[in-house]
């Protein structure tokens, strides 16, 4: 396999690098590095939480540029610019995130990559579903989008195996079947995604939709960003 050789050479480097220095440094470089693995862990789920927990997680706005003035093609180019914008360009953001944060789970564990795969789907599609409860609900997005990231940290810290640095050179030979395997979870939360967009509109045409809940949730959002 090609990559379990990469790996390989990769740990063989390593290793040969830290012996030139003693024992105690050896085991200072050891916890730098899973520090700073940490570190980058950390600040991941921090932009994480506060994109995924929004209910329109694309702010492109691409209807700005319909400038038409016949109703038809109005209401054509408005929904083929939003065509564009959530099933063309959401599926790319999905799998980046998903991507991303399935990478962090396999370097921190030892979790077998259809375990990590399915734990990170069902993170991400919880935290989907709750964006659209009208409300709160993207308030309590971004509360499990916080939460459950930052908890599996502290469970993959305790664990005994973890501060092994070479352990985590190791699990980089899995990544490539991470990716051979993401489209598919992928394929699912977009499939959500696009449902609950859907019964979303019909549930704004239909009058249900409290707009004042949802410009107030605007205004705090843009309130937290300055």
């Amino acid at each position: 396999m090609v990559e379990e050789v990469m790996a390989e050479g990769i740990l063989k480097t390593y290793a040969e690098l830290v012996a030139f220095f003693p024992v105690y440094v050896q085991s200072f470089i050891n916890i730098f590095l899973l520090v700073l693995l940490i570190v980058v862990y950390s600040v991941l789920v921090w932009k994480f939480y506060r994109f995924i927990g929004k209910k329109n997680l694309i702010e492109l706005n691409l209807n700005q540029y319909n400038q038409t003035g016949h109703p038809f093609l109005i209401k054509f180019l408005a929904g083929f610019l939003y065509l564009i914008e959530y099933i063309i360009i959401l599926p790319f953001i999905v799998f980046i995130w998903l991507a991303g944060f399935a990478s962090f789970m396999i370097l921190l564990s030892d979790l077998e990559i259809q375990t990590i795969l399915f734990i990170s789907v069902t993170i991400i599609s919880a935290i989907r579903m709750t964006s659209y409860i009208p409300k709160n609900g993207e308030e309590i997005s971004k509360e499990i989008a916080k939460i459950l990231p930052y908890t599996l940290l502290a469970v993959f810290v305790l664990n005994p195996d973890f501060f092994d640095f070479a352990r985590v050179l190791n699990q980089i030979s899995q990544l490539p079947t991470l990716y051979g395997n993401i489209a598919l979870y992928v394929s699912f939360i977009f499939g959500l995604e696009l449902i609950l967009r859907i019964f979303d509109l019909i549930f704004k045409a239909l009058g249900l939709h409290d707009e004042k809940d949802e410009e107030a949730a605007v205004v705090n959002n843009q309130v937290v960003k300055k």
